[in-house]
């Protein structure tokens, strides 16, 4: 009867058999693999779940074979199919069964042992022994007498031999070392029976020798690899060759090399000699050579060990490794010597330059210069007679010249690397174009710069642009010399030139041809040559280019910070006229910081530390900027906003939102200054921009009020007025919600009231109630005071009679006069209880009201006349020096009024009683 587990695991078998798509067998696959995991005994068995089994096994060799299923689908169908066939076994299988079930369990683990999970191969392994023994006891049973034990033994044995093999495989992959030693001793004990296997032994124990080894495990490799070459000798029928004791021993020399040369140099030495012995070989002559150097023997068994394979063939490069690693271990008399033979092994050979070629290295690094230019010059020659080195060869040349001039040019020996970049020109022809030709010629122009030789480098970089005219370091040599004459002009041009080259290295595709910080590196040297020989214009054009084309944040900004000092240098030292453009400079370089601020973000190695670092200082410098350039309005605006913007990658504390607020304030300060100035379609935009700083600072106002106290702080007032200003020219109709803030405020200033009032009838606005209303609440504010400023209290009082009585008109409504009459009461009052009174403004008020009056007199209207004009007699009363200059003519005035009034009074009728 077949359970519940077990029938999923069937349907999922059928399906599978079925399926043809790759991706829904690699899902079926697991799945089965799973379910098949947890089934048990229990779970039943049945003829069909076997037969199954035996399809799923074929069917996953058949696919393997194929392609369809991988290495490890194949070990998980091979499980499946495995614990499936166990399932169906029975009390007492046939023999059959039994060795189909060997078969299967002995390749079940064999697969998973070689995709890396031995872990799961042991089980198998077990099955398959015990199947084995199962096999050979039922064999026994049936067997007829000792010819047919023998025949049994026989056949049960070259299973047990695999089976022990796979053990010994998965106890090594698993780090158990004695088990897998236990069970190669199990298969070599066999050997006797099993002669055949001795190859597939040795073999196995080799590979075991190779994966220690290659763990760093030499004691157990040193093992392995031991019982490979003694099982390889064994029966010499079935051996695996020479060559392969060889290469066992070889690498058993190698792993006592690597384990302690000084403790095993012995067991190395003869492991190695043994291999040369079996077959001789480069690599067993070179690993000779190499644990004869290691040990400190003597230059004489040195010679002898290399003696063993001159009289056989080798290569050329053999022969140049084997005399490097002599030289490179000292031993520079059997070294040299060793060399000097080679040629005459390989006279025909195309390659014989290379000889030459470690000879001179050799040379130099035993600094045998002298020796080694004899060398070279040999080369030379022979590159004119017909011996030319191979184009390989040849380059190495140049690389070796090129590094040797280059150390002496490190050295400061300027004419010594002239004399090795010399030896690199004689293998170019004449007229020769190529890009190393150009480098070469511009590192000999930078040692004649060096040796004050400027002609020369001259000539040089002129040979430089003939072969390669696009190149930045060609235009860097140009203006590495002009700098040095003094050519501001060719200096610049040549900045100019390396910015677009640099521009274009940045856009390259092509990266390993140049380095991506290539043209930066070139400006930002170039500005500090320009620097170090103090020529600040072309200082600053390296480095607004550098500034272009930096990438890292700390760079840039260290670049921006010398452009800002240098700049400001350059525009204390020029004339009025040539500071505008120094100054949108430094707003240019300033605004490029804020850009950059911005992006770093995404930077990482740009830390929030760095970021608020560099703000500070850049914010700092806008503000000190501002201030400076006060005489350039519309600057210090730009000035004061970069470093509003700039603060805002700053913390928040009390100092920053001080700054930002001001900043903000100054701002719109500017704009509606300059709003006073410009057309009406300007000035709207003028005012438009004063709002929108007014609104930002107010947000700032908010938070910055909560951290102290601020009470003579004049922030309020300011943005009130700024604020009403704007609105008031911009016809805002929000302008009288916001003065109604203002009249519920019981502490508004006088000072503020009476600017509110001059604003709102400054043109384009005109607002004469707001006025009005505001001098009002000033003069009751000089009211208040415990002792009148006259002055002042007169200031107010003339703004508010002058927009009352206009100058210039006749039809005044008796309300209005009424209204003005009250102003010039509390002006006498005023007058009548100090001295202080400014005698003009007494003048002043005289004067309107005798002309009121005279007006009045004019339309008839006496009784008024006399009112007003008596109110001017009184005002008079209270000049002082200028009292006689008026008097006179207006008492005579005065006269003819009342007496026209007591005229008119006779004909008005009585009243009746």
């Amino acid at each position: 009867m077949v359970g519940a587990r077990l029938a999923v695991v069937e349907g999922l078998v059928r399906e599978l058999l079925k399926e043809e798509a790759p991706s829904r067998i690699a899902a079926l696959t697991e799945e089965l693999f799973q379910a098949a995991g947890s089934i048990s005994e229990e779970d039943g068995s049945a003829a069909e779940v076997e037969e199954g089994a035996v399809s799923l096994w074929n069917w996953a060799v058949t696919k393997h074979t194929g392609s369809v299923v991988n290495d490890e689908q194949r070990a998980k169908l091979r499980f499946v199919a495995c614990r499936l066939v166990c399932l169906c076994e029975g009390s007492d299988p046939p023999e059959g069964t039994i060795r189909r079930q060997i078969l299967m369990s002995m390749k079940t683990g064999k697969g998973w042992i070689d995709i890396g999970k031995a872990d799961l191969a042991d089980g198998f392994l077990e099955i398959a022994m015990s199947s084995i023994e199962k096999l050979y006891a039922k064999l026994l049973k049936g067997s007829d007498g000792e010819a047919d034990i023998h025949v049994h033994k026989a056949d049960v044995e070259k299973n047990l031999f695999k089976v022990l093999s796979y053990q010994a495989e998965s106890a090594v992959a698993q780090g158990d070392f004695q088990k897998a030693v236990m069970c190669v001793q199990r298969c070599k004990d066999m050997l006797m029976k099993l002669p055949k296997e001795t190859c597939y032994l040795s073999i196995l124990c080799y590979n075991f020798g190779v994966e220690t080894y290659e763990w760093k495990r030499y004691e157990q490799s040193s093992f392995w690899l031991s019982q490979s070459y003694d099982i390889g000798k064994m029966d010499m029928k079935y051996s695996v060759g020479k060559e392969m004791q060889a290469k066992v021993l070889r690498l058993l020399a190698t792993a006592y090399f690597e384990w302690d040369c000084n403790l095993y140099l012995d067991k190395a030495l003869k492991a190695v000699s043994l291999a040369n012995q079996e077959n001789l070989h480069p690599a067993g002559v070179f690993l000779k050579v190499k644990i004869l150097l290691k040990s400190g023997a003597s230059d004489e068994d040195i010679n002898s060990a290399v003696a063993e394979f001159l009289h056989h063939e080798m290569s050329l490069d053999f022969c140049l490794n084997t005399a490097k690693l002599l030289l490179e271990h000292g031993r520079e008399s059997v070294g040299f010597d060793f060399l000097k033979s080679v040629p005459e092994r390989f006279e025909s050979s195309p390659d014989l330059g290379k000889i030459a070629l470690l000879h001179i290295e050799f040379l130099l690094q035993n600094k045998r210069e002298l020796l080694a230019k004899q060398k070279v010059e040999e080369i030379i020659i022979g590159h004119y007679t017909g011996k030319q080195l191979l184009p390989e060869a040849l380059n190495r040349l140049h690389i070796i010249l090129w590094d040797r001039a280059a150390k002496h040019y490190e050295a400061k020996s300027y004419s010594e690397a002239l004399h090795w970049y010399n030896y690199s020109v004689s293998f170019y022809t004449p007229g020769q174009i190529d890009q190393n030709l150009a480098k070469l010629q511009r590192n000999m122009a930078s040692c004649y710069l060096h040796l004050k030789q400027v002609d020369k480098a001259k000539e040089a970089v002129k040979e430089a642009e003939r072969c390669d005219p696009n190149s930045i370091f060609t235009k860097f040599c140009v203006y590495k010399i002009a700098v040095m004459e003094k050519d501001t002009d060719k200096a610049v041009e040549a900045v100019i030139e390396m910015g677009k080259l640099a521009e274009k290295l940045s856009q390259h595709e092509d990266r390993l041809r140049v380095d991506e910080n290539t043209g930066t590196n070139l400006l930002s040297l170039a500005a500090q040559i320009a620097l170090e020989n103090e020529q600040q214009v072309v200082a600053i054009k390296a480095l607004e280019y550098l500034s272009e084309h930096l990438q890292d944040c700390r760079q840039l900004f260290a670049a921006l910070k010398c452009l800002v000092r240098l700049m400001l240098s350059k525009f204390m030292a020029e004339n009025e006229d040539k500071r505008d453009e120094d100054i949108n400079s430094m707003l240019t370089y300033l605004t490029l910081a804020h850009k950059r601020l911005a992006e770093s973000f995404t930077e990482e190695k740009f830390t929030g530390d760095m970021r608020i670092l560099e703000a500070h200082w850049f914010r700092k410098v806008a503000w000190n900027l501002a201030v400076q350039f006060r005489g350039y309005p519309e600057k210090m605006r730009d000035f004061f906003l970069l470093s509003f913007k700039l603060s805002q990658f700053c913390p928040s504390d009390k100092a920053v939102l001080i700054a930002q607020k001001t900043c903000l304030l100054m701002a719109a300060a500017v704009d509606l200054e300059m709003g006073r100035q410009v057309t009406p379609s300007e000035q709207t935009e003028l005012l438009t921009q004063a709002l929108q700083h007014l609104q930002a600072c107010k947000e700032i106002w908010k938070v910055l009020k909560l951290t102290g106290d601020f009470a003579k702080d004049p922030t309020d007032t300011l943005l009130l007025l700024y604020e009403f200003e704007a609105r008031s020219k911009l016809n805002d109709p929000t302008l009288h919600n916001l003065m109604e803030s203002v009249w519920e405020q019981p502490q508004t200033e006088v000072k503020t009231l009476e600017i509110i009032a001059s604003l709102a009838m400054e043109s384009p606005a005109r607002y004469p109630v707001l006025c009005k209303k505001a001098l009002k609440s000033a003069l009751n504010l000089h009211r208040k005071q415990p002792v009148i400023d006259a002055v002042k209290f007169s200031k107010c009082l003339h703004s508010l009679i002058n927009l009352s009585l206009p100058t210039g008109l006749t039809d005044l409504d008796a309300c209005v006069l009424q209204e003005v009459w009250h102003y010039f009461e509390d002006a006498l009052s005023v007058v009548s209880s100090t001295d202080a009174y400014p005698e003009m403004e007494i003048l002043w008020l005289m004067t309107r009201a005798w002309n009121t009056g005279i007006f009045q007199y004019t339309v008839g209207k006496y009784k008024e006349a006399e009112q007003w004009c008596g109110l001017g007699m009184r005002l008079l009363n209270h000049l002082g020096s200028l009292k006689k200059s008026y008097e006179g003519h207006m008492i005579g005035l005065y006269s003819e009024v009342l007496d026209k009034l007591d005229r008119a009074k006779r004909f008005l009728p009585n009243e009746e009683e």
